[in-house]
């Protein structure tokens, strides 16, 4: 892509209080609040149905919310009595199908959402072209371009009227996974240099950790965590969170103090806002990635005796599953299978600090 800048108005804050929105009596937005630091790209990450992309065209103001509030910069744009059209909030958008009008060329359609006297032509056409590495198919009609292209193109046309805040519907859903792999790592450093406030609305982990500045986990019409990737990953709010971002185990133990006692050992716990009760049941999550596996009869091997149930090579890693104590655990490793089916092994904990729920909060299904 090219490295024009846009130049747009970067104090541009996203603060939305209490939104909700509902249809045909069905509860679709449960009052959400989500801040958006000025310059950021805040990810929506949830599963289908969850109220992501309705709270998205809340913000575009596609939709009306029921109640609450948003505000971009010092604006109040929906509000008590309070209704900014969408063509007056200064707020691009990046449809799923990207939406380009079959019948106009590229630059007519970068052009579409400037003032009419620069519709046809104008610098601005030529410069968010130029932004996103297309300027030389100005001329082209959107069915003669790739899925890649036209993504470039929907880009370039909400850029154009320098927005303050752009919104994007998973914008890469409609790409085969290798180009989208390209194209949103295009899109990531894009966004920096434009520093245009973001939102991105998406349900795949990895295009949310990618993308993200911060990640927002929608579930139901709420929004259950908000905070760095690493941070949804290494320490999700609630079960549900852990499973949804990354593969997810549950072991059980008892705290005591800043350690966890469970079948793979003690281990520590990581800090959180509310811990489980010291001596109480917990169940303690674990990741693939920190079980390390070790033949049985290695007498420097620690941690509990497991026997392999499954193993699922798929060409970077293995996975594999091992029943241990009465537990089936999932451990993750690079390169090709080291153990078959069958084999007994010894399975250790590598990782740093545990997340530790209590027994209550993890659904035993």
């Amino acid at each position: 892509m090219g490295s024009t800048v846009v130049e747009t108005d970067r104090s541009a804050r996203v603060e939305v209080e209490g939104v909700t929105k509902s249809f045909s009596g069905e509860t679709v937005l449960d009052g959400v609040t989500l801040c958006v630091e000025p310059g950021s790209t805040v990810a929506l990450l949830g599963p289908s149905g969850c109220g992501k992309t309705t709270l998205l065209r809340v913000i575009a103001g596609l939709e009306s919310a029921d109640a609450g509030t948003v505000v971009v910069g010092d604006r109040v744009l929906t509000g008590p009595g309070t209704f900014v059209a969408p063509e007056d909030r200064r707020v691009g958008m990046v449809f799923q199908d990207w939406a380009l009008f079959p019948h106009l060329s590229v630059a007519r359609n970068v052009g579409f959402g400037l003032p009419r006297p620069e519709r046809r032509s104008s610098p601005r056409i030529d410069e968010s072209l130029r932004l996103v590495g297309m300027e030389g198919f100005a001329d082209r009609m959107p069915d003669t371009l790739s899925g890649g292209q036209q993504q470039r193109v929907a880009l370039a046309r909400a850029v154009a009227p320098r927005p303050s805040v752009l919104l994007l519907d998973e914008p890469f859903s409609n790409l085969d996974a290798t180009l989208r792999v390209r194209v949103r790592s295009e899109i990531h450093d894009l966004l920096h240099q434009l520093g245009i406030t973001s939102i991105f609305v998406t349900h795949d982990q990895d295009e949310a950790f990618v993308l993200g500045d911060r990640v927002a986990v929608v579930s139901e019409g709420r929004i259950v965590q908000t905070g760095l990737p690493e941070d949804i990953y290494e320490r999700p709010a609630t079960p549900w969170v852990a499973g949804f971002v990354g593969a997810a185990d549950f072991v059980p133990g008892e705290v005591s103090g800043s350690q966890v006692s469970t079948l793979l050992g003690r281990l520590p716990v990581a800090a959180v806002d509310e811990p489980p009760v010291a001596g109480g049941p917990a169940s303690v999550l674990v990741r693939p990635e920190h079980l390390v596996l070790e033949p049985a009869d290695d007498r420097g091997a620690d941690g509990a005796a497991g026997v392999v149930r499954t193993v699922e090579y798929v060409g970077r890693d293995t996975v594999y599953v091992v029943e241990a104590g009465g537990v089936l655990l999932r451990a993750r490793e690079l390169g090709p299978p080291r153990f078959a089916v069958g084999s007994s092994v010894r399975v250790a904990h590598r990782g740093g600090p545990v997340r530790v729920f209590s027994d209550d909060r993890v659904d035993p299904d």
